[in-house]
């Protein structure tokens, strides 16, 4: 078990006084012991050698002197990333400007009365955050009046905020983003909407994302035909559950499957799902289908299962290999064979922090191939010698736990460091796993499709969904200016994308003006 850290009282403060006092006096024991153990836990911290959490947390590092935790403890009671959201975090939300109630830009200062005030770029903030029901609904009330001789009756007419749809496109866009972008279940949002008193029955939730995700048709097939022509692409898939699926005639197969598919166009980012009987290599085969002939073969990455190599005449690709399973066989065995398992991972966690300086300097690919063969090329060879050693000298029995996961890396070596030969492939598949816990988390909360159709729509909207998100556009934006503009996307998809809908939006709002 990971030693506890002993959480003391020091912050930034306390550590200036100290320094004061420096100044005029030599230094108390208790401040300079003080001094010490916080500059030796900046100094540790600041380390480029230090291991990652994943690592600390596979293996028991050596203990640290008592100094060193306490001012690790005192360092990391405010941890990066657990502070609160500031103002411009809240992309989604209203903005108000509020001006001063007794001054403006030039008047005299009331407190000086010399200078003049001036208005500052960054406005003070405060957010204000309510709740709401995912659905709102508003009953219009129109006043009716009858005749009392002829008995005729007149109404009121209903106000254009009514709208001509009982459900507006707004409803729709809410109810397949809490579905199938968050994994919230049909019927526990109708439960919660009953609560609200807003009724918003399971069947009506399903007729409505149905018949938006047929109106969505064209822009994923135009997705798949953009993420066809990738120049990296990641695919690996998961089991799923479809209670009545009529498979083809001969299929003997009886797995279901939800596939991910994480294609690399460019700067863009597309996500794609397919849940059916195929398997991960079938479904990224046809997608392949509609690459344009002159492209290159393109970079395939996935664990080093054969279900996911796409098996189809004439369909090409640079396969590669996920050091992150090779990485995780070593993780399994880690307590059986601690020591051989520290250098192994010790090893893998240098390449990744050469690979996370590459993405920090945005290096292109082919900086990124001389910076990895010059740094992690090194560390790469060793770690193969060494592999064979524990064979060669019989340091390590082959049918143990560790011989196994040795044999693993050495039987997939070429493929799991194909970054180190060609410029712009990835050391690991995870984005795609990543991908994929949206399809895991609907089957966690959901359990099953009830047919092939429902698992289309939810494929659909979950790569219409996963693919904003890559990209860092509002996926509920994008779902409700689809429905507004459907006739629009049927003519032409490729303009109603994540990445240019909103320009898309400005040049039909330019020509209707005109």
């Amino acid at each position: 078990m990971k030693a506890r850290r002993v959480r003391v009282e020091v912050n930034l403060q306390e550590l200036d006084q100290i320094i004061d006092r420096g100044r005029q006096a030599p230094l108390s024991e208790s401040d300079g012991q003080k001094l010490k153990a916080a500059l030796h836990a900046m100094a540790e911290r600041l380390s480029s050698n230090r291991s990652t959490e994943k690592t600390r947390a596979v293996l028991e590092q050596p203990q640290a002197s008592a100094r060193t935790q306490q001012a690790q403890t005192s360092i990391e009671s405010h941890p990066a990333g657990h502070g609160r959201h500031s103002a411009a975090a809240f992309t989604g939300a209203a903005k108000i400007a509020v001006s001063h109630a007794t001054l403006k830009s030039g008047d005299t200062c009331p407190e000086c009365l010399r200078g003049k005030v001036y208005q500052q770029k960054q406005p003070a903030t405060r957010i204000r955050i309510i709740g709401r029901a995912p659905l709102e609904a508003t009953v219009y009330e129109m006043e009716r009046l009858r005749c009392n001789a002829c008995g005729q009756i007149f109404t009121a007419e209903q106000p254009q905020a009514a709208g001509p749809d009982k459900y507006d496109a707004t409803a729709v866009a809410m109810i397949a983003l809490l579905k199938y972008g968050t994994g919230t279940p049909f019927n526990r949002l109708e439960k919660l909407q009953h609560q609200l008193g807003m009724p918003l029955p399971a069947t009506t939730q399903w007729d409505l994302t149905e018949a938006a995700a047929q109106r969505f048709r064209p822009a994923l097939e135009e997705l798949i035909r953009q993420a066809a022509q990738g120049g990296v692409m990641h695919n690996d898939d998961t089991g799923m559950r479809i209670l009545h699926l009529a498979r083809e005639p001969g299929d003997k197969r009886t797995g279901t499957f939800t596939s991910g598919i994480v294609s690399i166009v460019g700067a863009r980012t597309i996500a794609l799902f397919f849940t059916g009987s195929k398997h991960a290599g079938e479904n990224i085969a046809e997608v392949l289908k509609k690459r344009a002939r002159e492209l290159s073969p393109p970079i395939q990455m996935c664990d080093a299962l054969a279900r996911n190599v796409p098996k189809l005449a004439g369909v090409e690709v640079l396969l590669a290999n996920c050091l992150a399973h090779g990485r995780r066989q070593i993780v399994d065995v880690a307590e059986n064979f601690p020591e051989e398992c520290r250098y192994v991972l010790e090893t893998l966690r240098d390449v990744y922090h050469h690979d996370a300086i590459a993405r920090e300097q945005s290096l292109s690919p082919e900086e990124r191939l001389h910076f990895h063969q010059k740094h992690s090329g090194p560390l790469m060879k060793a770690l193969h010698d060494w592999m064979e050693s524990q064979f060669r000298e019989r340091k390590t029995e082959p049918n143990s736990g560790l011989g196994k996961a040795i044999s693993y890396l050495l039987n997939h070596w070429a493929k799991l460091t194909l970054f180190l030969e060609h410029p712009g492939v990835p050391i690991d598949n995870n984005i795609v796993e990543r991908s994929l816990k949206k399809a895991i988390l609907n089957r966690k909360n959901a359990l099953f499709y009830k047919s092939l159709n429902g698992a289309a729509v939810g494929d659909l909207f979950m790569s219409l969904i996963h693919t904003c998100e890559l990209n860092e556009r509002n996926p509920f934006d994008y779902l409700t200016e689809l429905q507004r503009h459907a006739e629009e996307l049927k003519r032409s998809p490729s303009e109603w994308m994540p990445w240019n809908y909103r320009e898309t939006l400005a040049r039909l709002a330019t020509l209707a003006a005109a």
